[in-house]
């Protein structure tokens, strides 16, 4: 699950907000591209969704509080700096070195994407109680409104449905609503924008009908907007479904950024990740 998430995140960072045309034209899957504009993203570069799904991954079965996820957030930055970030919560990060620091000056009041494109991991967990529990702790670090919460929750609740095998994927989006009480079965249609709920929505109505990781990939990419961000929530869980044919092309896990933290790290977390799941 890891490394398709992150192939999700950096094979859509390419396209993360570009022209229309620029998707049309180049959302093949067959291989990494540079972005016509953002610099410092070099193809098979994961952002930042991937790295702070790092963190969630690295604390997963240990402490769960605010300040233990605070700690590791800081902790996963520093130890391997990257652009990606959204520019004034890059900024925050690279002003605080420490959990106490971060939850002392953070305001968390966002209801963007970043608690949702993180929470992949925590769907592993056995039962939707402790998903809905740590989605929402980690949520409110940073996202502590109704729709960054709720979304984070919904993002998770997707992965634990096709990790466990809940029924078939078709009805994901009845399941989750019926866990939250929210209405998440309405198909997304059109550019997807920075809130938390438009990702998710996006990557709900992908997986749903997914069959294939290529196709869901490109489906993902085609919304255009926020579309990295989209790609790591659908393709953390595809990667847990059985329905979802694993037919990612070789040149996107050969082409994948494979550092400290890069391809082989995320393989080796997938393994530690299977001693939490039920």
């Amino acid at each position: 699950m890891m490394v398709e998430l992150a192939i999700g995140d950096a094979y859509g960072a390419a396209f993360e907000y570009a022209p229309p045309e620029f998707v049309a034209r180049h959302n093949n899957v067959e291989g990494y591209l540079k972005h016509p504009t953002h610099t410092g993203i070099e193809p098979g570069d994961y952002t930042d969704d991937t790295q702070m799904t790092l963190a969630i991954a690295e604390l997963l079965g240990t402490e769960w509080t605010p300040l233990t996820l605070a700690d590791k957030f800081v902790e996963v930055f520093h130890r391997d700096p990257r652009v990606g970030y959204a520019g004034g919560f890059h900024a925050f990060l690279l002003s605080v070195t420490s959990g106490r620091e971060f939850l002392d000056r953070i305001r968390p009041d966002s209801d963007k994407s970043g608690a949702a494109m993180r929470v992949a991991p925590v769907g592993l967990l056995p039962s939707v109680a402790e998903v809905r529990h740590h989605a929402a702790v980690q949520a409110r670090v940073t996202h502590d409104t109704p729709a960054g919460v709720a979304s984070a929750e919904a993002a998770a609740l997707a992965v634990h449905y096709c990790h466990h095998g809940l029924g078939p994927l078709a009805g994901v989006t009845r399941w989750i609503s019926d866990q939250l009480g929210d209405d998440w079965t309405r198909p997304w249609q059109g550019k997807v924008g920075s809130k938390g709920a438009m990702s998710v929505r996006a990557a709900l109505t992908a997986l749903a009908s997914a069959r294939s990781m290529t196709e869901l990939l490109r489906q993902c990419v085609a919304y255009t907007g926020d579309v990295d961000t989209v790609a790591t929530i659908a393709l953390a869980a595809a990667a847990r479904s059985a329905e979802v044919a694993d037919d990612l092309p070789e040149a996107l896990y050969r082409g994948l950024e494979n550092g400290t933290y890069g391809r082989d790290y995320l393989r080796v977390l997938d393994e530690c990740l299977a001693q939490v799941s039920g």
